[in-house]
């Protein structure tokens, strides 16, 4: 069993005590707020480096009871007892501080902007991005997360064209990152007399909610254009000119909007724009710090066919890793945490071994 940097976890916890005493002082609120931000940041790790010195001493002190000669036979079996189960969880919290002390992703406590769009297979394409949509709504629900629809063009059977939707919550991204790429269901189409299985496709991206510290929009790059709205088919027509097009001219990236009220639909669009620029800059800095080192899962390639939907069987098949549920309709209900917490196993994995690569 490799050590853990001892330096390293002296150092974690000295700046923890420090943060405490300083919080202690009373400083005014803005201070104070980015104290406990990187208190409650460093909580999880100092939690698990307490438990580690513990259980290092606890089992030094069995190992010198167990070679001591002149301590009784019945304490010296005793402490050879406790040896395996000591190094077991020894082992436990080192993996657990390793994985603890991988760099962070700036954007994983953020919340997210989840775009899905139905792809190929036609009007069963669109009924599948429903689908996808409210599994994710009740995903965000068992988390307590808020889910609010900033855009959305319906099918002409139902389900949605696309839609788009802010996702706020604490840690939302760091769950929802690896869904993006392309989702392919096969089942019986409802309006299939033949009852043959019919493939189509859907694409997600999931964009990390950008504030105005991360992504700047100068007002002289954008262009807003205003026009009349109408819903599916010409219903619910908006007699004033309340949808908005927003064109970000450096990146070429067109974002719309047309809910009711104009002033929300320039804020969404916004929102939405800020989300995709500083998606952008995050897939930059990726490039550059070389495409070794970018892990499949979760690199964002938007092309890629990560998982599919079989219905006739009743599973779900996650291509990236390689990992089958016969439980589809669960996790069509939202019950997605077996698959999310195996693709975060994953990641980690990769990033360990990178680190290992390096060392």
């Amino acid at each position: 069993m490799a050590n853990l940097p001892s330096a390293k976890l002296n150092e974690i916890l000295s700046r923890f005590g420090y943060l405490e005493n300083e919080m202690a002082k009373s400083p005014e609120h803005g201070i104070y707020a980015g104290l406990a931000a990187e208190y409650s940041g460093l909580e999880p790790v100092v939690a698990a480096i307490r438990s580690y010195r513990r259980i290092e001493g606890e089992l030094a002190g069995s190992l010198a009871l167990r070679d001591d000669p002149s301590a009784d036979r019945e304490m010296r079996e005793l402490a050879e007892m406790e040896i395996d189960s000591l190094r077991a969880e020894l082992e436990r919290l080192t993996d657990e501080i390793r994985i603890l002390l991988l760099p962070k992703d700036a954007a994983d406590e953020k919340g997210a902007i989840l775009e899905i769009r139905a792809g190929t297979g036609g009007s069963e394409a669109g009924l599948f991005a429903g689908d996808l949509f409210r599994m994710y709504q009740r995903y965000a629900e068992l988390h307590g997360w808020k889910v609010d629809v900033l855009s959305a063009s319906e099918g002409e059977v139902g389900g949605y064209k696309e839609v788009i939707a802010a996702i706020k919550g604490a840690g939302v991204f760091s769950r929802m990152k690896f869904e993006s790429g392309v989702h392919r269901v096969q089942r019986v189409p409802e309006t299939e007399s033949g009852g043959r299985i019919h493939t189509s496709a859907a694409t997600v991206a999931v964009l990390p909610e950008a504030e105005d510290i991360d992504v700047e929009v100068r007002p002289e790059d954008i262009r807003i254009d205003t026009m009349r709205a109408s819903g599916a088919g010409g219903q619910h027509v908006n007699t004033t000119d309340s949808a908005v097009r927003i064109t970000h001219i450096p990146s070429g990236i067109v974002v719309t909007s047309s809910e009711k009220s104009q002033h929300q639909n320039r804020a969404r669009a916004m929102q939405v724009l800020k989300a995709r620029l500083f998606d952008m800059k995050r897939q930059r800095a990726d490039d550059e710090r070389s495409a070794a080192r970018k892990s499949q899962v979760g690199s964002g390639d938007r092309s890629e066919r990560i998982r599919t939907y079989n219905f006739p069987q009743g599973r779900v098949t996650d291509h990236r890793i390689n990992l089958t549920l016969y439980k589809l309709d669960r996790v069509i209900e939202g019950e997605m945490d077996e698959l999310v917490e195996a693709l975060v196993a994953d990641h980690q994995a990769q990033q360990l071994a990178a680190v290992g690569a390096d060392a």
